[in-house]
C-alpha cells in the first residue's frame, strides 16, 4: 500500500513538475516539441517519443549536432552541423549527414538502397534525447558508417511482451533482412543491454534462421550496461533527473512493480539478464563504465565480462573512477574517444576510414 500512495504522490506531483524535467514530447509536424505529463509517458500511448527541438514534416527531421569531434587537437573548436534522421520503423531510426530519402518494404523492413558503409546500431538508454543521440551519430558518421538507433518507452520497459518484445522482434527482423554486408557494431548504453537481451531470446527460440543475425555483428561496445537489479534505481533517475522526491517515489513503485507483476514483467527480465550474460556473440567486447555509476555498476558488468570471457569473447574494459551513468563521453570526451577508435581498429572494419580514425590519435 506504501508503495501505491507513493505513486500516486507521484501522479499528483507530476502535473507540476517544470519542463526542463519532464523531456518527453509529443512529435508534432511542427518544429515544437511539446511536453506531456510523466503519466502519459508510462501509457502505452504509440506517438510518445523523446526528443528535442525537430525541423521538418513526415517521417524525416534535421537537428543540430557536433561536429569534427575526432579531428586533431589543434582543431578544437566546434562548428554547427545538421544532422538527418528518418524512422524505418516506429522503434527504429536512421541518421544521415544529409536528408536522403530510404525506401523500404513496410514488412520486411528490407531497405531498397543496401548499404555500402560499416553499419552501427545504437541501443539507446531510457528517455534518451535526440540531440544526445546525434553527438554519437556524428562521431560514428564522421567515420564512415551508416548509424541506425533503436529505443523502448518507459511503458514497453514495464510491460516487457506488449512492449520490449515487440521491438526485440522489430530489430531482428530488421537485422535479418537487410545485408550489412560491410559488417555490423552494436553500441549500447544503459537499458540496451535488456533490449539487446530481449533480442537474444527471440533469436535463440529460432537460431537456425537467425544464426545470420549473430554472424553479421563483428564489434559490440557496452556503455554503462544495467543489469536487472539495477532497474529500480535506474528508471527512476532516468525519468526525474532533477527531482529526488519523484525518484524515491518511482523506486518503491519498481520495488512492487517487479514483485506484484513477476509474470508479466520480471520473470521477463530475468530471462533476458540470463541471455546478455550466455551472450551468443562471439565478438570483440567493449565495457566503458564508471565506478561512481549506481545503475551500471562496475560489479554487474564485472560479471558480464568474466562470462563473456570464459566463452571465449576477447573483452576490453575502460573504468573511469568518476564519471556519471551514460555520461562517460561528455565527461571524458578524449579518452572516451581513442578507447572507442582502438577496439574499432581491432575489428579490421572494410571500407572505414582509418585515416580519420588515427587522427584522433594525434
Amino acid at each position: 500500500m506504501a508503495a501505491i500512495r507513493s505513486l500516486r504522490y507521484m501522479a499528483s506531483v507530476g502535473a507540476t513538475v517544470p519542463k526542463p524535467v519532464t523531456c518527453i514530447g509529443v512529435q508534432q509536424h511542427s518544429n515544437v516539441a511539446r511536453c506531456i505529463s510523466p503519466q502519459l509517458a508510462m501509457s502505452p500511448i504509440q506517438s510518445a517519443r523523446f526528443f528535442s527541438g525537430f525541423e521538418g514534416m513526415n517521417d524525416q527531421k534535421r537537428f543540430v549536432a557536433e561536429r569534427n569531434i575526432c579531428a586533431p587537437k589543434v582543431h578544437t573548436m566546434v562548428s554547427a552541423r545538421t544532422l538527418a534522421s528518418q524512422e524505418i520503423s516506429r522503434s527504429i531510426q536512421l541518421f544521415t549527414d544529409k536528408p536522403r530519402k530510404i525506401e523500404k518494404d513496410q514488412q520486411t523492413l528490407r531497405l531498397k538502397e543496401q548499404s555500402d558503409r560499416p553499419v552501427v546500431l545504437i541501443l539507446s538508454w531510457l528517455n534518451a534525447r535526440q540531440k544526445h543521440l546525434a553527438k554519437y551519430a556524428q562521431l560514428y558518421i564522421d567515420q564512415g558508417f551508416d548509424v541506425f538507433a533503436t529505443h523502448i518507452t518507459p511503458w514497453q520497459l514495464l510491460w516487457p511482451v506488449k512492449g520490449t518484445q515487440l521491438v526485440a522482434a522489430e530489430i531482428v527482423k530488421f537485422l535479418k533482412n537487410n545485408d550489412f554486408k560491410n559488417g555490423l557494431v552494436l553500441h549500447g548504453f544503459s537499458v540496451g543491454g535488456y533490449l539487446w537481451g530481449e533480442c537474444l531470446v527471440h533469436i535463440a527460440r529460432d537460431l537456425p534462421n537467425y544464426q545470420i543475425v549473430l554472424d553479421r555483428v563483428i564489434g559490440q561496445v557496452w556503455d554503462s550496461a544495467a543489469d536487472i537489479t539495477e532497474i529500480s534505481v535506474g528508471v527512476p533517475r532516468a525519468l526525474f533527473p532533477k527531482n529526488p522526491t519523484l525518484q524515491s517515489a518511482l523506486k518503491k513503485y519498481m520495488i512492487y512493480h517487479m514483485k506484484a507483476f513477476h509474470e508479466p514483467a520480471t520473470s521477463h527480465y530475468i530471462r533476458s539478464s540470463q541471455m546478455f550474460h550466455t551472450n551468443l556473440l562471439r565478438c570483440p567486447a567493449l565495457f566503458l563504465m564508471s565506478k561512481t555509476d549506481p545503475v551500471g555498476t562496475v560489479e554487474a558488468n564485472t560479471r558480464v565480462k568474466d562470462s563473456w570471457e570464459q566463452s571465449g569473447v576477447k573483452t576490453t574494459v575502460k573504468c573511469w573512477d568518476r564519471s556519471p551513468h551514460v555520461g562517460h563521453f561528455m565527461k571524458h570526451r578524449e579518452e572516451y574517444i581513442d578507447v572507442l577508435f582502438d577496439h574499432l581498429r581491432q575489428l579490421n572494419l572494410p571500407s572505414l576510414k582509418q585515416d580519420a580514425l588515427l587522427r584522433a590519435k594525434l
